[in-house]
């Protein structure tokens, strides 16, 4: 399911700049009816046109919605928002210093060793 996402939103992002190229295909495949009914050279004997003066004002007309977008996209980005920020001032506070008594200290050698081991009395048992 993801991957048809994936491939369905890229198409959808690279139809716009296809426009063209959609405006060429159409014609190519109604270019004689076109040259039929719509051109303007249609009645002549020896035309030469084959409905080119269509194509010719389609993708000027594409060329022309494509700028209008242009220019609403650039309207759109000028638009500029501000968000006010509070910004919170810290005071530098002194290290309070703690003099702890340390018990295990090694100012003189031992003075004996115990090679016991603890055991608790035995009437908590």
């Amino acid at each position: 399911m993801k991957k048809i996402l994936i491939i369905f939103l890229s198409i959808m992002l690279l139809v716009p700049s296809f426009g063209s190229f959609f405006v060429y295909t159409s014609f190519k495949l109604n270019q004689e009816e076109i040259s039929k009914t719509i051109c303007v050279q249609r009645k002549m004997l020896f035309n030469s046109c084959n409905g080119r003066c269509e194509l010719q004002k389609s993708l000027k007309k594409y060329a022309d919605n494509e700028k209008k977008m242009q220019n609403n996209l650039k309207e759109k980005v000028e638009i500029v928002y501000l968000q006010n920020t509070i910004t919170n001032e810290f005071k530098l506070v002194n290290p309070i210093e703690s003099k702890a008594a340390l018990f295990a200290t090694l100012d003189q050698k031992p003075i004996a060793v115990s090679t016991t081991t603890f055991r608790p009395p035995s009437y908590f048992i």
